[in-house]
């Protein structure tokens, strides 16, 4: 049976090759995927990654980009591990929207 994120030999048009601007936040994205996988750490593997990804639902799976799934994968990796808890993930995304938002309102 044909999983939602197995879209192989189905018809998509051209892929586009054209390389582009990585921004801040992918290139983030990619060194903490490096980080949790080297071999000090070896919190994942490349295959867990793919795992976290291709468990993502239809829904998920379709409107996040390439590295929205990475981050969301390696999160549920990392919750799914111990490394992080789900109270902790949600304390520091507070943080980090209230710094967002206190730079915002000084550039303003």
């Amino acid at each position: 049976m044909r999983r939602h994120h197995d879209m192989g030999g189905q018809a998509a048009g051209p892929v586009d090759l054209t390389e582009h601007d990585h921004s801040a936040w992918e290139k983030r994205v990619d060194a903490i995927m490096r980080l949790v996988g080297d071999d000090t750490r070896k919190l994942m593997s490349v295959d867990e990654l793919r795992r976290g990804i291709e468990e993502l639902g239809p829904g998920a799976y379709d409107e996040l980009n390439y590295y929205e799934r990475w981050i969301a994968s390696i999160t549920n990796i990392l919750i799914e591990k111990g490394v992080i808890s789900i109270d902790e993930l949600g304390r520091r995304m507070e943080d980090v929207k209230t710094r967002w938002q206190a730079q915002s309102e000084e550039t303003s």
